[in-house]
């Protein structure tokens, strides 16, 4: 009798595992035909010395793929773990995994790119001499395409007037593009950066100051123009923002820059007479709109300034090192001191 229990246990942990087994195959199955949905185009980048598991975790944070399990198990299964190609694919959300898998490792498809290094406090205008004097295809109406209005695509577009173009938002990075890269296309990544960049809790705590994004971001141009380092970029930003609180000027000179075109160490009374909306001398609040496009820490300063007590600064013209002042009588005197 004890025998027969146990042949009958047995048969019952068999049919239980063979059912789990069945199930599981179901699942796996469905797992890897089935598609995140939709149909959204991504570039998607693979990097020298990626694992399955880092490409997988990629993929779900690009939304492309639902399960980073059944994606490495895929791989794991099929033995492409060693066969992932570098560079970039042109992917879409209505792929399955094994589809995506397929693309990744057999395609080939390594087109020839180019990359550009755009950097903090760039106009648009100096991106579209380094997209001119690179080998970009199909780049020259980049300026115009800039004017475009992307709002649909990108909340964070919504605050910035029509009238104004996409200075302060084209995010400084290095980038990577295809050779014939439509200019629109590139417009759209680099504002995916920026869209990245700026993080939920940032968008909260603008939201919780009562200002803007457009506003953060034209503030956020001056003070990359301004001083160099993270620390002076958050004093200088403490500055400012009182002073647009007191219902002072800005008096900034990265704004005159903007207008004449040319980078001084002192500007004459003349200079801070010249007649434009973005003459931060004449004129008390921010200019229109950003003079620059700022990189992440000129943004950061410009949503969480440092309080202090300095009124003033200037940049001192061999070290460049900045120098804060409560008064203005000492800062006239530092002003003649450091000011060659």
């Amino acid at each position: 009798m004890p025998q027969l229990l146990k042949k009958s246990n047995f048969k019952v942990l068999f049919f239980l595992l063979l059912l789990i087994i069945i199930i599981f195959i179901g699942v796996y199955n469905t797992k890897v035909k089935k598609s995140v949905g939709g149909n959204v185009e991504k570039t998607f980048s693979v990097a020298n010395g990626q694992n399955a598991t880092q490409i997988a975790q990629n993929l779900k944070k690009e939304g492309l793929i639902n399960s980073t399990f059944f994606f490495t198990l895929y791989v794991g299964i099929n033995k492409k773990s060693a066969s992932f190609q570098v560079g970039d694919f042109d992917l879409n959300s209505s792929m399955s995994i094994k589809e995506i898998v397929r693309d990744l490792t057999e395609k080939n498809i390594l087109k020839p790119e180019e990359k550009i290094t755009f950097i903090e406090g760039w106009s648009l205008k100096d991106y579209d001499k380094a997209l001119k004097q690179s080998r970009l295809l199909n780049v020259d109406n980049f300026l115009e395409l800039t004017k475009k209005d992307y709002s649909k695509q990108f909340s964070f577009l919504a605050d910035k007037p029509l009238s104004h173009d996409l200075e302060g938002y084209l995010f400084p990075d290095t980038y990577r593009f295809f050779l014939d890269i439509e200019g629109q296309d590139l417009i759209l990544k680099i504002l995916s950066n920026f869209d990245k960049k700026l993080d939920s809790q940032m968008r909260a705590d603008i939201k919780a100051q009562g200002k803007t994004i457009f506003e953060i971001v034209t503030m956020a141009s001056i003070i990359e123009k301004e001083v160099r380092s993270e620390k002076d970029m958050k004093i200088v930003s403490g500055i400012f923002w009182n002073r647009i609180k007191n219902g002072q000027a800005l008096e900034s000179c990265a704004s005159l820059a903007y207008i004449l075109g040319v980078n001084k160490s002192q500007y004459s009374y003349e200079d801070t007479r010249v007649d434009s909306p973005y003459n931060t001398y004449l004129h008390r609040g921010l200019p229109p709109g950003p003079i620059a496009n700022p990189g992440l820490k000129a943004i950061e300063a410009a949503i969480y300034p440092q309080e202090t007590n300095y009124n003033y600064f200037l940049t001192a013209t061999e070290s460049g090192k900045t120098i804060f002042n409560e008064s203005y009588e000492q800062h006239l005197i530092d002003k003649n001191k450091y000011i060659k």
